[in-house]
């Protein structure tokens, strides 16, 4: 199976960037698809972007532009760039994987790490 582990989280002011990154092992980690899903307080979990073994990306509208999802699997990691943060964007980012399609749907993914604050001040 897949065990997953979050970095990179922290306190940055609006407009700011911070990068976070998945790290990943199991066997078949190279052919699953992996996304990144946040929970603010009081709010569902929530799907932000994934990846899947061949690059192919998807990514929650209000990210677009903003967001970059990358992998290279020879690392067994998964990054998310965030650029021009806003406190909308506050939340735990989580880390999950996917023996599956690539998806949008947040009950899809199986592997969950422990996840990681970005909490962004105005």
């Amino acid at each position: 199976q897949v065990q997953l582990v979050e970095s990179g989280g922290g306190l940055v002011q609006a407009g700011g960037s911070l990068r976070l990154s998945c790290g990943a092992s199991g066997r078949t980690f190279s052919t699953y698809c992996v996304g990144w899903v946040r929970q603010a307080p009081g709010k569902e979990r929530e799907f932000v972007a994934a990846i899947n073994w061949l690059g192919w990306t998807y990514y929650y509208g209000s990210v677009k532009g903003r967001f970059n999802i990358s992998r290279e699997n020879a690392k067994n990691t998964v990054d998310l760039q965030m650029n021009s943060l806003t406190p909308e964007d506050t939340a735990v980012y989580f880390c999950a994987a996917n023996s599956r399609s690539l998806s949008y749907y947040v009950s899809d993914y199986e592997y969950w790490g422990q996840g990681t604050q970005v909490t962004v001040s105005s």
